[in-house]
């Protein structure tokens, strides 16, 4: 890999040349994109989602960059309603899809062939259909064809990576008006207002001594990631985390969610990628001789994202999540584990996952940039035999 060069990031002529197609500046534009989203879902027919009654299940078919859209509603599906979710937009649409249930198919560019597929099946069965993706394709050809509900997205809206909330914001909407779920469109400004905070604090301009972000990505430059979810909401930042740094970074990282996660991270932290080459306190020994003690090899780096300390008044179950949390924090900086942490502020499950998801974002592409890499590219995937428009 190429070496990290920090000073890219504050270079504003070698990064633009780095990030031709302007990432950071999609990234910053997420608030807007909740704000857009808002509007152009309640300009669409929200009351005849699922012909208005709350359906039997949903299945959600999404791929690529749109799976985010499905863990979203699954985080708060699962929590907060009796509706079964699945989710799967590449293999076939489940065989229990019927009458009853509502098909959630989301694809950007609305052209994703799994997707369209499974929700031209449903649309055979006699399902409810939810399209969401660009206007005027073929999804939205497979939505009028079900008598169901298209959602449009802004088509300005650029890269997948940068669109999660264009997709997600009309998927709560519309699941909140059938009675799925609820969720307020004050909630939703909350969070853009959160997204905004988020990208002041992570823009360009802001020198890497006092911009998060940019800390994050050096920081993440010095090690192997394993990135882990403290509890349902982190754990979903988590996964995206993961998919991000592949995806932007090029950098492999597993994930998991406490506490389901906590074994085999703590069983990591015995092997040979824990402490190899590093100081005490997680550091790079400076003491090192890589002719008698050999090169040093990739270092284990924890990226832990967490709730809220809790509160006196705090389900049990949230107390026993943040003690194994400090637990495997603690087990990893015993180990040599540089621990690389982030607790994000108190508010709806939405809000704090959104200041999550933009932290690691912007990581995520400062990171590619200053590696040199494109963060909107992805070299080989054109060549792979993949459906049409399959990431999308």
């Amino acid at each position: 890999m190429s070496p990290f060069d920090e000073s890219l990031l504050d270079d504003e002529d070698r990064r633009r040349a780095v990030d031709p197609s302007d990432m950071l500046r999609a990234l910053a534009g997420a608030g807007a994109q909740v704000r857009r989203a808002i509007t152009l879902s309640q300009e669409g027919d929200l009351g005849r989602v699922a012909g208005g009654e709350r359906p039997r299940a949903i299945h959600v078919a999404t791929v690529g960059g749109s799976e985010g859209v499905a863990a979203v509603l699954d985080l708060l599906v699962s929590h907060r309603s009796p509706v079964l979710l699945t989710a799967d937009g590449s293999g076939p649409l489940p065989g229990w899809v019927g009458a009853l249930d509502l098909v959630v198919a989301v694809s950007l560019s609305g052209s994703a062939e799994g997707p369209v597929r499974q929700a031209r099946e449903a649309a055979r069965r006699g399902a409810h259909v939810l399209t969401i993706g660009a206007p005027d394709s073929p999804l939205a050809s497979a939505a009028a064809a079900a008598r169901g509900v298209h959602l449009p997205i802004d088509p300005g809206t650029g890269h997948s990576r940068t669109a999660l909330w264009s997709l997600v914001v009309p998927a709560l909407l519309a699941t909140s008006a059938c009675g799925v779920i609820d969720v307020p469109t004050g909630v939703l400004l909350r969070v853009a207002d959160r997204l905004d905070e988020q990208a002041e604090a992570f823009r360009p301009d802001a020198e890497s001594f006092v911009n998060p972000a940019k800390s994050l990505a050096t920081d993440l430059s010095e090690v192997t990631p394993v990135v882990l979810g403290d509890g349902p909401v982190a754990g979903v930042a988590a996964r995206r985390t993961s998919a991000m740094l592949a995806r932007t970074s090029r950098v492999p990282a597993t994930w998991g969610r406490l506490p389901d996660a906590a074994s085999q991270v703590v069983a990591c932290l015995s092997g040979p990628l824990a402490g190899s080459g590093t100081a005490p306190d997680g550091g790079r020994d400076i003491f090192a001789d890589p002719y008698l003690d050999g090169p040093s090899g990739p270092r284990l780096g924890l990226v832990l994202l967490r709730d809220p300390v809790p509160t006196t008044e705090s389900d049990p179950t949230e107390v026993e999540r943040h003690n194994t949390a400090q637990s495997v924090a603690d087990r990893a900086e015993a180990a040599g584990v540089r621990v690389l942490e982030h607790v994000a502020r108190p508010g709806h499950d939405l809000e704090r996952l959104a200041e999550h998801i933009a932290l690691t974002d912007f990581a995520s592409t400062y990171l590619a940039i200053g590696h040199g890499f494109d963060p909107a590219s992805a070299p080989g995937i054109d060549e792979l035999h993949l459906p049409r428009r399959a990431t999308e």
